[in-house]
This record gives C-alpha cells, structure tokens and sequence, in this order.
C-alpha cells in the first residue's frame, strides 16, 4: 500500500496558474457587463437627474408621493404635493422626474403658436 501512495506523489503535468485563474476572470468580466456597469450608468443618471431639479418640476418621491418643486435646498428638497400642503424631501430620495419647466414651456408655446395662427 505504501507504493501505491508514492506513486501517486510523482510530478505531474498540471494546468499552469494562469488556465487555473482563467475561469475567475471570465465570471468576473461577466459580472461587469451583467451587473455592475448597467448599475452605476443607472446611478449616474438618477444622480444627474436630482443635480438638474428645478423649481416647478413635477416628481415622484421614493415612497411614491406625487409633488411640485416648491423650494431647492443642497440637501432637501420642499414639494406641494396638495395646495397649501408641503412636504421636506431628501434630494436621494426623488425617483423620478415627470414634467419639467422646459416640458411645459415648450407645451406652452406649442398651444400659443396655434392661437395666433
């Protein structure tokens, strides 16, 4: 029995460190692709989309509230979201953004144009 396992002990051709490595970076470039890069597009986006609010935009809350920008602040941000009834917001915590100033602009002198002609 001793020279079976001495046998088994001699050098062997083994796959070299880099083809044991290969298998780790193929999942983790899948990953990437799959998951992290999507996520942070996605972050880069919201966070452009909270850095561009303005007064009188129209937004979603994260717990789902529907409000008109009142008021900017660094941090908070104040809705109407009934008349006469404000709500102190988060900035991070705006899902969404709806209609915009520029949106109702345009709307608006869409309608005018049409009047005058």
């Amino acid at each position: 029995m001793a020279s079976i396992a001495y046998a088994q002990t001699g050098e062997g051709g083994g796959p070299g460190p880099l083809v044991q490595l290969l298998p780790l970076i193929l999942v983790f470039v899948v990953f990437y692709f799959l998951l992290i890069r999507p996520q942070q597009q996605k972050a880069k986006a919201h966070r452009e989309m909270i850095n561009n609010l303005k007064r009188n935009d129209e937004v979603i809350t994260a717990g789902g509230l529907y409000g008109r920008v009142v008021e900017l602040n660094e941090r908070v941000v104040t809705l109407e979201i009934a008349p006469n009834v404000r709500v102190r917001v988060d900035r991070p915590h705006i899902s969404e953004l709806l209609s915009g100033s520029k949106a109702s602009k345009a709307g608006g002198a869409s309608k005018s144009e049409g009047k005058e002609k």
